[in-house]
C-alpha cells in the first residue's frame, strides 16, 4: 500500500487557476489581461495573481517565468494566501525563476496555511513528514494533514488515512485510516482508492470483503494507476473479487508494466513464462522480469536467473536487447 503523496505540482496547481480563462477569444484574452495589469498596478492582489498566472502560463502575455514571480511576490507580500501558496511551489521546485530553497518553500506555506488555505495546509504537512525544509515531525504533518483533510481536500485525507495506517505521528488506528481513505476515494482520488481497495483485502479496518476490493482497485486502474492496475491484475488472475480472467489478468499487469511498475512487470513475466493468459514465450518473459529486476525487486532477480537456466545464449542475448528497446522508448 502506498504511504502517501507529495507536495502538490506547481504545474498542476497553475492549471486549475488558468482553466477560467481557457478557451476565451484572442481579443477578449487580450482586454482582460489589460483590466488585470490596470488592477494589479493599483496593488490589487488577485489581480496581481492573476498576472502572475498569465505570465506563468503565457496566457495572453509572453511566457515569462521572472515576471510572474515578480507578481506573485507582490501579492504575497500582501498577504494574498493564494500567491504565498504559488511563491512557496515556486521555491519547493525551484521553478518560476527562483532558485529551489526549501526552507522559503515553507516560510510561504505557513503564511498560506495559517490563513486557512487548505492546499498549503497539505503541503506544510508534506514538508513536516519529509523533513524539507523543516525539521521532521510526524505529529505535526498529521496536524496539518488534519486541517487540510477536514476541509475536504482530498489528498491530505489520503495522507491523513496513511498516517494512521502506519502509526506515524498518531496512533495506529486502522479504523480511522480506512475512514479517511473513503473520504478522498469517494472524491475520485485513485491513490486513495487503491489505498481502500488495500483495505478491503487484508481487511484491515473494514470487514473483509474481496468484492469491494477489486471495485476500488478498478476505479483506480481506469484512472491510470499503475498500482491499482497491477493489484487488479491479481483479482483477476487468482478469481478473487471478480470471475477468474487471466486475459483480464494479463491486460492489468500490462497496463501497469508499462508504466514501470515493478510487481507487474514480474507478474507479467510469469505470465508469459507459465503461458498463462498469452501463448507461452520465454523470450518475453525474460523481458518483463529482467525490467522489474533491474528496479531492485528481489523475487524478480531470482525469477531473471533462473530463466537464464531455460534460455539460449541467443535468445537471452535477444531479450537484452528487447530490454534496451523498451528502456529507450519508456523515459
Amino acid at each position: 500500500m502506498r504511504s502517501s503523496l507529495p507536495v502538490v505540482v506547481l504545474s498542476a496547481f497553475l492549471f486549475i487557476l488558468f482553466a477560467g480563462h481557457a478557451g476565451a477569444e484572442p481579443n477578449a484574452v487580450e482586454n482582460i489581461e489589460r483590466q488585470i495589469r490596470i488592477k494589479a498596478e493599483q496593488g490589487d492582489a488577485s489581480a496581481q495573481t492573476d498576472l502572475g498566472v498569465m505570465y506563468a502560463s503565457g496566457n495572453g502575455v509572453i511566457q515569462d517565468d521572472k515576471q510572474a514571480a515578480f507578481w506573485f511576490r507582490k501579492a504575497a507580500e500582501q498577504g494574498y494566501a493564494k500567491s504565498q501558496l504559488i511563491l512557496g511551489l515556486m521555491y519547493n521546485e525551484g521553478q518560476g525563476g527562483v532558485a529551489q530553497d526549501y526552507s522559503q518553500a515553507v516560510s510561504l506555506f505557513r503564511k498560506a496555511a495559517e490563513q486557512g488555505l487548505a492546499t498549503a495546509q497539505y503541503n506544510l504537512g508534506v514538508m513536516y513528514a519529509r523533513g524539507e525544509g523543516v525539521t521532521q515531525d510526524n505529529e505535526q504533518a498529521v496536524a496539518w494533514y488534519r486541517k487540510a483533510a477536514e476541509q475536504g481536500e482530498a489528498i491530505a485525507q489520503n495522507n491523513l488515512g496513511a498516517m494512521y495506517a502506519n502509526g506515524e505521528g498518531v496512533a495506529q488506528d486502522e479504523k480511522q485510516a480506512a475512514i479517511w481513505y473513503r473520504k478522498a476515494a469517494e472524491q475520485g482520488l485513485p491513490t486513495a482508492q487503491n489505498n481502500l481497495g488495500a483495505m478491503y483485502v487484508k481487511g484491515e479496518g473494514v470487514v473483509q470483503n474481496d468484492k469491494q476490493a477489486a471495485e476500488w482497485y478498478c476505479k483506480a486502474a481506469e484512472q491510470g494507476d499503475a498500482e491499482a492496475q497491477n493489484n487488479l491484475g491479481v483479482m483477476y488472475a487468482n478469481g478473487k473479487g471478480v470471475a477468474q480472467d487471466e486475459k483480464q489478468a494479463v491486460f492489468w499487469f500490462r497496463k501497469a508494466a508499462d508504466q514501470n511498475e515493478a510487481m507487474a512487470q514480474l507478474n507479467l513475466g510469469q505470465m508469459y513464462f507459465n503461458g498463462t493468459g498469452v501463448p507461452q514465450d520465454y523470450a518475453q518473459a525474460y523481458i518483463w522480469t529482467d525490467l522489474a529486476a533491474a528496479q531492485g525487486l528481489e523475487k524478480a532477480v531470482k525469477a531473471r536467473d533462473s530463466l537464464a537456466n531455460v534460455l539460449t545464449p541467443a535468445q537471452i542475448e535477444e531479450g537484452q536487447k528487447l530490454v534496451r528497446e523498451w528502456v529507450a522508448t519508456h523515459p
